[in-house]
């Protein structure tokens, strides 16, 4: 009878060894495993009569999980030829590589590393078969009490009752592993090491600090080029190490972890972010609302924060009573609603809010701007009827992808989601507010994907997700079609026909956090920020102090014209301040001397390029162009 093979749109008929069929269809070491109706597996089985096999390659991810799942087994089994001692954790394929845990006495060093890359070479050449042994539980304990991998044994005695225990071996090394896994080792083309970090064992602080050597892998040799110059870059843009250099942002151990401070760049940059934004909301017609950072307990335990969300927020106890300081802004806006009766004629009602909260994060996963305890969000919450529903969320989107274009964000996804298992409301408001969501983004021509049941339970949503370096995803914008606030809160408005109807709830974020975004913009400008966003946008260098009077003279100037200007009065050499102006990424440098004083002139720079010598009032005319303009890179002007 045989079974059912499928590689890209082919489908084939085939009996037999899955490997040896891979290699007659020329697809050897181009395929690394297969879905047996629908289950990871090994290549090197017998499909029984009647499956459906689905060979995996580099384009899926299932394709590249086993690929570098065996590199980890492969780092494993080379740090245990050349350090026996050392105990095996972990090794995990990770979206961009994997790593493994081991638990040794001392540090590895760069020098180890450089020993464990070569040792893996040598496994790779030897092009090992690849062995998967099924055990019983017994057996397995034996084999591990045998080889003293403690850790191992305390993942043996987690495994259900009734699951297959498998080992894998290659050459004389084995561990203890589910799978799949490649055919040989040879079949693992370029690696690489990248670092080496602590890890508590199981991610519990409280038990032994392990070793994590990182590594990435991929089928040629250039991509894995490709890949570590995009990584190399992507470090240099890391907004943690770029922010606090540019001083965008710090935080301080006297204060507490994930409490972001602003200094004054980073000030600027954000007040400008947030004055734009708010002149947006205002000719959308939004209105503008402030509520209490903190608020009494039974407000949230009537929105279900208690319940569901208590775990992240902060309390404290004034006169006897709970209070907490928000985690969200909702409650606070539904109370401004509820305030006075409402009529169909007041909606849709936007408010929306600079607001800032708080939600307790663990410290371990705190991230710079990326994952905060404090962040302020340009939140909103639109009341409106089921029939204006539809037109209110192209609205928003409208609103979205006019201020991702101004800010030169135009790489991101799209993400539909629908209905979950458990939800509140009717079937019949869930699939008018799922199909208003797909009617706006299909009016508007936006891609998307459609995420079946990962809706939040109160209703569905849209998630716009930013594309960074890497691939790395950064959660921006967000659209939440909500039918439990408003009913948790009895929210009513005054229809047509004389009766109270409920109003829907969409809960919307065009940025996200601040913290956040700002994260985004520096790692997506590498912090050399277009100029209408760079907190500082010119500095003046005078050549020497007789030249500083002049320089005064251009700073008023620009001031008056409302362009951020500074001038660096160091009496270091020219050379020595430019040098630095560049490497604070400042957009125009202005120089100013005895030419420049007596012509009314100013010399402009654009980071390495000598633009000439212009009159000031050109220059003003040309950089009010730009910043009206929104131009996103600085290119000069003639």
């Amino acid at each position: 009878m045989g079974w059912k093979m499928q590689y890209k749109d082919k489908i084939w008929e085939k009996e037999g060894n899955l490997l040896e069929v891979v290699k007659e269809e020329g697809l050897e070491k181009k395929v690394f495993g297969a879905k047996i109706n629908g289950v990871l597996s090994d290549l090197n089985v017998f499909p029984q009569d009647g499956s459906f096999v689905e060979l995996l390659d580099w384009e899926s991810e299932d394709g590249r999980s086993i690929y570098r799942h065996t590199s980890a087994h492969i780092l494993a089994h080379a740090v245990k030829e050349l350090f026996p001692e050392v105990k095996l954790g972990i090794g995990p394929a990770i979206e961009d590589g994997f790593y493994y845990d081991f638990y040794r006495s001392e540090p590895f060093s760069q020098e180890d590393l450089e020993k464990i890359e070569a040792k893996m070479r040598e496994i790779i050449k030897q092009d090992l078969p690849i062995e998967r042994i099924e055990v019983t539980r017994e057996e397995a304990e034996r084999i591990l009490k045998e080889m003293k991998e403690d850790f191992k044994l305390e993942l043996l005695e987690e495994i259900p009752e009734g699951e297959r225990i498998s080992f894998y071996r290659q050459g004389n090394f084995i561990d203890l592993c589910r799978g799949p896994h490649l055919p040989s080792t040879g079949w693992v083309k370029s690696f690489k090491l990248l670092s080496v970090s602590g890890a508590y064992w199981r991610g519990n602080e409280k038990n032994p600090m392990f070793q994590r050597i990182y590594g990435t892998s991929f089928p040629s040799e250039e991509e894995l080029k490709k890949y570590l110059e995009e990584r190399e870059e992507a470090q240099r843009r890391d907004h943690r190490k770029l922010g606090r250099e540019l001083e965008i942002f710090d935080t301080f151990e006297e204060a507490g972890p994930g409490l972001i401070f602003y200094p004054p760049k980073g000030a600027m940059l954000r007040l400008i972010i947030e004055e734009f934004e708010r002149k947006e909301h205002l000719k959308r017609g939004y209105l503008p609302v402030i509520t209490p950072h903190l608020m009494q307990a039974e407000l949230w335990k009537r929105s279900g924060h208690w319940d569901n969300y208590r775990e992240n927020m902060f309390f404290l106890q004034v006169e006897d009573k709970d209070y907490a300081v928000k985690p969200m802004n909702c409650p606070g806006h539904i109370l401004i609603y509820n305030s006075k009766v409402r009529s169909y004629r007041d909606l849709p009602l936007r408010f929306f809010e600079m607001g800032t909260v708080y939600r307790y994060e663990r410290s371990g996963v705190l991230y710079g701007l990326e994952r905060a305890r404090g962040f302020t969000q340009d939140d909103a919450h639109i009341f409106c009827t089921q029939e204006q529903l539809e037109d209110e969320i192209k609205g928003v989107l409208d609103f979205v992808f006019y201020m991702l274009d101004s800010f030169g964000l135009k790489d991101y996804v799209v993400t539909l989601s629908t209905k979950p298992e458990k939800y509140i409301g009717s079937d019949e408001i869930w699939e008018k507010a799922t199909q208003a969501l797909k009617n706006a983004l299909e009016s508007v021509g936006i891609d998307y994907r459609i995420a079946e049941g990962e809706g939040a339970f109160y209703g569905p949503k849209i998630d716009v997700g930013l594309k960074g370096l890497l691939g790395k995803m950064w959660q921006g914008p967000t659209i939440q079609v909500d039918f439990n606030l408003p009913e948790r809160f009895d929210l009513t408005y005054d229809a047509p026909d004389g009766t109270k109807k409920r109003p829907v709830m969409i809960h919307r974020a065009i940025l996200g956090s601040y913290e956040r975004f700002i994260g985004i913009l520096i790692e997506h400008y590498g912090g050399r920020f277009p100029l209408w966003l760079a907190p500082e946008q010119v500095r003046i260098l005078p050549i020497s102090e007789k030249h500083n009077e002049y320089a005064e003279y251009v700073l008023r100037t620009l001031r008056d014209n409302e362009i951020r200007a500074e001038i660096d009065k160091d009496q270091a050499k020219l050379n020595y301040k430019l040098r630095k102006a560049i490497a604070e990424k400042v957009p125009y440098i202005f120089i100013v001397g005895d030419k420049e004083k007596e012509e009314g002139k100013v010399s402009v720079r654009i980071h390495n390029k000598d633009l000439g010598v212009f009159d000031l009032s050109y220059v003003i005319a040309k950089l009010l162009e730009e910043i009206k303009s929104k131009k996103v890179f600085s290119g000069g002007f003639e």
